[in-house]
């Protein structure tokens, strides 16, 4: 990232290619209006910050386009698969000293800190490309049915950039404004972004230290039990639907979901809380779990059981893989000879 420009050479700069339609909207400009009195801005800041987005009207086809869940058996490969278990174990050997000083700090297992990394953008490399001003000023003003909520992450993100002095168009991410290898919303990197290196900024996205720290700091806060299990399969013998629609919110125990007629394969404390959720394991086979604080937790970070599932099966392949020394051996080949050159 770049370091902030001041905002004489910021003007210069970018109103040769200024969006003063955006700007001129009474919407953005209520917006100026209000985010300058809340938070100390001047309306000429925001108003030359915010003329240097570049609508992206590609991202509101990304959001519209009709979300279709897939089932278990098809989304668990592409992040539960010996590659990424492999590259989460060679991770995790690289920034052992960290891994282990940042997990005994936060109290969350160090294969759970590389999991979610992997998950998320494959330990780093895949982070987006999209500078996250136009991104979340389009969503923000053209997209009316996230708008109130993508206003409060353009503040953040607005706020974010004063506090690590860096330029706002030097930030980049994803399609919806998620950044660095955690991928972050801007509320979130405000809130739970650490500068473990202590360099002065939270680099989410050149740092792999401060990413490590960043995912303990937001799984411990939001409650991270260590050494906890974290979901275990269960049976059912009655109409559940009511409780599987709620099943990101712990408001019941297991005594509670067992009165309802939850089955449990093995012993359990019936004063634990839990959530009910099912997951296709084959084409046509359901299987139902019971997800306990820490799986809770996951789906604080994404609001997903397939992606909690996810990426509390890989933090135990990766587990298994750095235990084995998987990551230590030679690749392995085809046994083909090498094609000729010739």
């Amino acid at each position: 990232m770049r370091k902030f420009l001041p905002l004489l050479l910021v003007s210069l700069m970018g109103f040769a290619h200024a969006d003063e339609a955006l700007v001129a909207r009474e919407d953005v400009q209520a917006y100026i209006k209000a985010t300058a009195a809340a938070y100390q801005f001047s309306e000429e800041e925001l108003v030359q910050t915010l003329s240097r987005a570049t609508p992206k009207s590609n991202v509101l086809d990304i959001l519209d386009r009709p979300s279709t869940a897939r089932p278990w058996y098809t989304f668990r490969v592409n992040f539960v698969n010996p590659a990424r278990s492999l590259a989460g174990a060679k991770f995790w050997r690289e920034h052992a000293i960290a891994i282990k000083e940042i997990s005994e700090r936060y109290g969350v297992e160090p294969e759970v800190i590389v999991a979610i990394l992997g998950a998320e953008t494959n330990y780093g490399k895949n982070t987006g490309s999209f500078h996250i001003l136009d991104v979340l000023t389009t969503i923000a003003f053209d997209y009316p049915r996230r708008a109130e909520f993508f206003q409060k992450e353009l503040t953040e993100f607005l706020l974010l950039a004063r506090e690590e002095n860096e330029d706002p168009l030097s930030f980049k991410g994803s399609y919806a404004g998620a950044m660095g290898w955690p991928q972050f919303m801007p509320s979130s990197f405000r809130q739970y972004a650490v500068d473990y290196d202590q360099n002065g900024h939270r680099d989410i996205w050149n740092h792999p230290n401060d990413a490590i720290a960043s995912v303990a700091h937001y799984l411990k806060e939001h409650g991270w039990q260590q050494g906890k299990t974290a979901y275990t399969a269960v049976n059912i013998n009655a109409d559940l639907s009511d409780v599987f629609a709620d099943k990101f919110n712990l408001h019941y125990s297991v005594g509670e979901l067992m009165q309802k007629g939850v089955v449990p394969i093995n012993e359990l404390d019936t004063a634990e809380k839990a959530v009910l959720f099912s997951l296709e394991t084959e084409p046509g086979f359901t299987s139902h779990f019971l997800g306990f604080n820490n799986f809770y937790v996951i789906t604080r970070y994404n609001k997903s059981t397939l992606y909690a599932t996810a990426v509390l099966q890989l933090s135990e392949s990766i587990l298994k893989s750095y235990q084995e020394g998987d990551d230590l051996r030679p690749a392995k080949t085809t046994g083909k000879p090498a094609k000729k050159k010739w």
